[in-house]
């Protein structure tokens, strides 16, 4: 069974992503991809370097996240010229991937902008991670260092929680403890296995 992941920067995507591998899903990450796609030498890095100029490698030859992050997330044309590179990258090695977890393997690919990607009908459920905007914020401010300006910029280039709501088969509720987080994503990973 292939399952969607997503949720909101700072909705806590992450955790549940670290649940659901625990509990024995086959978990496929479209960030640690992103990274993988653009190291030092790969074809996928000389593209951006390419498309955005040296001014976005750090001096040892590597992406500048930061930088590249800063850049695209404050305009949307260089945000799509950027997708434009690295999602078919991401999309050939997440296939690789999912192909070698073998037929009976619940697969999850965890895809922050699964829903501006339009990928949910791809899949045979999504699961969304879900928290209030301000909430969002305040995470990002108390966990990342953010500032508010940053933290509503980035929030402002996802989708709206309302967008991935809707392409949600279960929605995972991350305003609790961990342990309620915990028992929620036990309930979804017993559905999809068991039903």
């Amino acid at each position: 069974m292939r399952v969607g992941l997503t949720g909101g920067v700072a909705s806590g995507k992450s955790t549940v992503s670290r649940m659901l591998a625990e509990l024995g899903a086959v978990v496929i990450d479209s960030d640690a991809l992103a990274r993988e796609v653009v190291e030092p030498g790969s074809p996928g890095l000389a593209a951006v370097v390419e498309a955005f100029g040296p001014e976005i490698l750090t001096e040892d030859g590597a992406l500048d996240r930061p930088a590249m992050g800063a850049l695209v997330f404050a305009d949307d044309d260089k945000r799509r010229v950027l997708e434009g590179i690295l999602h078919p990258l991401i999309g050939e090695r997440s296939a690789a991937l999912a192909a070698a977890a073998g037929p009976d393997a619940l697969v999850v690919h965890d895809i922050p902008l699964l829903a501006e990607a339009g990928l949910a009908d791809t899949f045979d459920a999504v699961i969304v991670v879900d928290a209030p905007v301000e909430v969002q914020v305040e995470r990002m401010l108390r966990d990342r260092g953010w500032s508010r300006e940053d933290a509503e910029s980035r929030i402002a280039a996802q989708a709206s929680r309302e967008d991935r709501l809707a392409v949600a088969t279960y929605v995972v509720e991350n305003t609790g403890s961990l342990d309620e987080l915990r028992a929620r994503v036990g309930e979804v990973y017993y559905s999809l296995t068991t039903g």
